[in-house]
């Protein structure tokens, strides 16, 4: 028995080098998928060139990495302590940067264990996936800042439940002896159907209705999105 642990141990599984430039470059053709999905399914400032490009390294980083443990126990053993104490902290704009992480992972893994058909049909099918619904946002979120004097408190929170009902969420309200500031939160939507439903209607707009009420200091709408949140 210990014999054999001896020889597994002491298996290297030495590959040509023929098999180890055919398993990179296959790792890189896909890794280049993946390079092309990312650039489709971002755009804007949440793209970034650098991270793109860094999948592409980490996909045949991996794949020279299962060369070297893939047919050596000792070594894979070796691997799995090393990266356990290993700490990343790396931060993750968007959650799908997650995802492509792990993608170029197991293509890596595939690639370096030689197989190609479960890398290439798997990369394929989740390259569809993100080239289809890649570009699928949350709906934007604006908040309406508002700062008054004390006295018009009731009037403006009546004026925000007259135009938005309960689609306006109030999140924030701080006040003072002579001040108070209301934060709501809308839906990009929301804001866009009831501006034009008033327009149509010939009433005014939700700032020239706040600013009639007198003694307002400001009122600012911040459009919160993914392009910015990240």
């Amino acid at each position: 028995m210990r014999e054999l642990l001896f020889e597994l141990l002491e298996n290297t599984g030495e590959l040509s080098l023929e098999v180890i430039i055919l398993r990179m470059a296959g790792s890189v053709v896909i890794a280049l998928f993946i390079f092309l999905s990312y650039m489709l399914s971002h755009e804007g400032s949440i793209y970034s060139k650098k991270f793109n490009v860094s999948l592409v390294a980490l996909t045949t980083i991996t794949t020279a990495v299962m060369i070297v443990i893939g047919n050596n126990l000792a070594l894979s053993l070796g691997m799995v302590g090393a990266l356990s104490i290993v700490r990343f902290r790396t931060a993750i704009k968007d959650s799908r940067d997650t995802i492509y992480l792990f993608w170029a992972i197991v293509v890596g893994i595939c690639c370096g264990a030689g197989d190609f058909l479960v890398a290439g049909v798997g990369s394929a099918f989740t390259f569809l996936v993100f080239l289809v619904l890649g570009r699928i946002k949350n709906d934007d979120r604006l908040l309406l800042i508002i700062r008054t004097a004390r006295v018009n408190e009731e009037r403006v929170e009546a004026l925000i439940f007259q135009y938005y009902s309960r689609k306006a969420n109030l999140r924030v309200k701080n006040t003072t002896e002579t001040a108070v500031e209301f934060i709501y939160e809308l839906s990009g939507r929301t804001v866009d159907r009831i501006g034009r439903k008033k327009g149509a209607q010939g009433q005014k707009s939700i700032t020239d209705a706040i600013y009639e009420i007198g003694n307002i200091d400001y009122c600012n709408f911040v459009m919160q999105n993914d392009e910015i949140s990240s």
